[in-house]
């Protein structure tokens, strides 16, 4: 379905990601939120390229699926254009220190609440219907699991009502990145369920070629 330049670049995007934002979490002083290294020294640029080599990944997906099955994919495409736009716009606005107060950091917080909800959608959207192969479900695994720790981690945070219930603050940090992870893993899916996967092409059945005998007679008529 996707060419193998698109899929390469999706999961090098993905590793570029992932390498940012591990430098920031062990070379940088512990903050709750990924998001967070980007007030600290040092912590602005490691984000960024986190984010921005996120959003390549979505936009190298998406481009390979328009080239390779832009009838059936339309959905999955879309929100992975929504999933970049929100990784880009998280990346030119940064958080605010918590409580959050200012527009940038409203902008922030909306465009990643884009970024946790389109992708696992997308990543269903593009594998419903797909025959129950491993690598396709691989693709639904993901999505679930990535939305089953989205509503974990919405119950968890301190914004939420439920979050007291539950003692969210000690761990919503933790549940955070592992959002981060599932996703990261479900794009990393998607591109490898995809690779080299072309419909295939039923051939036009050609006029049978008559028997001698039948030949024969045409000609004798």
């Amino acid at each position: 379905m996707i060419t193998r330049q698109s899929a390469l670049g999706a999961v090098a995007g993905t590793v570029v990601s992932a390498g940012a934002l591990t430098y920031a979490q062990v070379a940088l002083p512990a903050q709750t939120l990924l998001s967070d290294y980007a007030l600290v020294s040092g912590g602005l640029v490691p984000v960024l390229i986190g984010m921005l080599a996120l959003a390549g990944t979505c936009l190298s997906l998406a481009y390979g699926l328009a080239a390779g099955d832009p009838a059936r994919t339309a959905a999955t495409r879309v929100l992975l254009l929504a999933g970049a736009a929100g990784l880009m716009l998280s990346a030119i606005f940064p958080t605010d220190p918590s409580p959050i107060g200012s527009m940038t950091g409203e902008i922030h917080r909306w465009a990643a609440a884009v970024v946790f909800t389109s992708l696992p959608v997308a990543g269903w959207a593009l594998a419903r219907g797909r025959a129950a192969a491993p690598r396709w479900n691989a693709v639904r695994a993901l999505s679930v699991t990535s939305a089953v720790t989205l509503v974990v981690y919405l119950a968890a945070h301190p914004a939420s009502i439920t979050s007291t219930l539950i003692d969210g603050s000690a761990y919503y940090g933790l549940l955070e990145r592992g959002l981060v992870l599932a996703e990261m893993a479900l794009l990393t899916a998607m591109a490898l369920a995809c690779l080299g996967r072309r419909p295939a092409v039923q051939a036009s059945a050609s006029p049978a070629e008559p028997r001698p005998s039948e030949r024969s007679e045409r000609l004798a008529a």
